[in-house]
């Protein structure tokens, strides 16, 4: 089986962190993004992974260096000489994604974390006798979305964009099975699945929807991002918990590399991930936060709601919070109080920023 991940553009949602390196390849839970889904897709039978890139093409080549061994996936590149939108890259693509077989493959958007239930919708798919089904997710207020209305079989039956009425509370949650045959009706040029495919498919009865039951988050921007963290770690405290760490200091779900050392005194969670080489001085409070490879925090600060870009250091008796986010390479000074505050990479702050401001 094979599968297409739509690695796409800059994703400037998550700057500055995605000035460093592509989107899919910024950590989450101490591993880059896209390998998750990489490990998900790898459980659900795929032995090749096509990439469709746009932006950073040589960055992705020397992670699939690093990477294709290690997982024991063939991955490839299909690069776009321009953005070719959510449809295009499946016609770029269509020599690998069709293995004349008529076996399914998947499609999935890069930022997207959930549980990930592709077996099962990959079974769904298959009996329903589908041309694609699409993974849907329930969500408390379906007027910010676009929803996906369907029957009790799971059949599409249209799309409502924001809907001012209540008509049905799933959304698409940007994971796909697709048959070779959906190919047909794509051209190679940009062109969007959601709004230009995938109402054709359902108006010929051959578009199916999956509900997913467990959690999922589109991770695109920062404070989306550490609410995925902690929807992760949740599901990790269920399924993996020994992979979680415990013991005095560890407060909720925490995940800590075993590579990075931390100091005495600490309080450390709930929903912390500390990556590889970290280091953590003594008496450090951190919760809700992400703290990627190579950072130094120095003794008695605390980080909350926050993302510490890699080899970055925050001096002592240090304070940031409310969605702070430093790139890659800052440099804090000792005492600063850090609210809001989003810093380029490369940055030495030396005064507090006492309200949420671009660093530049």
């Amino acid at each position: 089986m094979r599968a297409l991940i739509l690695v796409g553009g800059y994703g400037t949602r998550l700057r500055p962190l995605t000035l460093s390196c592509p989107k899919p390849l910024v950590e989450f839970a101490n591993k880059p993004m896209i390998i998750h889904q990489i490990e998900a897709l790898k459980q659900a039978g795929c032995t090749e992974v096509v990439l469709a890139i746009n932006y950073q093409p040589e960055v992705m080549l020397g992670f699939i260096e690093e990477w294709q061994e290690k997982l024991g996936v063939k991955i490839v590149c299909s690069q776009e000489k321009e953005p070719m939108g959510t449809a295009g890259p499946l016609a770029l693509a269509r020599e690998t994604l069709d293995d004349g077989k008529g076996t399914p493959f998947f499609v999935l958007n890069s930022d997207v974390i959930c549980d990930y239930p592709l077996k099962d919708m990959l079974d769904f798919h298959k009996a329903r006798g589908a041309e694609a089904t699409i993974l849907v997710t329930k969500v408390d207020d379906p007027t910010k979305y676009g929803v996906v209305v369907m029957d009790e079989y799971g059949q599409v039956q249209r799309f409502v964009e924001k809907p001012k009425e209540f008509v049905g509370d799933k959304i698409n949650a940007g994971i796909y099975v697709c048959s070779p045959s959906i190919l047909k009706r794509i051209e190679l040029r940009p062109t969007s699945i959601e709004r230009e495919v995938f109402p054709h498919v359902a108006a010929d009865n051959m578009l199916y929807a999956y509900t997913l039951n467990g959690y999922w988050m589109d991770v695109g921007q920062p404070k989306d991002y550490l609410k995925g963290l902690h929807l992760y770690l949740d599901s990790m405290a269920i399924r993996q918990a020994a992979l979680l760490a415990h013991g005095p200091g560890i407060s909720g779900n925490v995940l800590v590399d075993p590579t990075a050392k931390i100091g005495e005194g600490c309080l450390i969670g709930p929903d912390v991930s500390i990556s590889a080489g970290c280091v953590i001085g003594n008496g450090v409070r951190l919760s809700h936060c992400v703290i990627m490879r190579g950072v130094q925090i120095k003794d008695h600060t605390k980080v909350d709601l926050s993302i510490i870009g890699w080899g970055s250091r925050v001096g002592t008796w240090s304070r940031l919070e409310n969605h702070c986010v430093l790139g890659e390479d800052v440099q804090c000074k000792d005492e600063l109080y850090l609210n809001g505050a989003v810093v380029l990479p490369h940055k030495e702050i030396k005064d507090s920023v006492p309200s949420p401001a671009i660093i530049l």
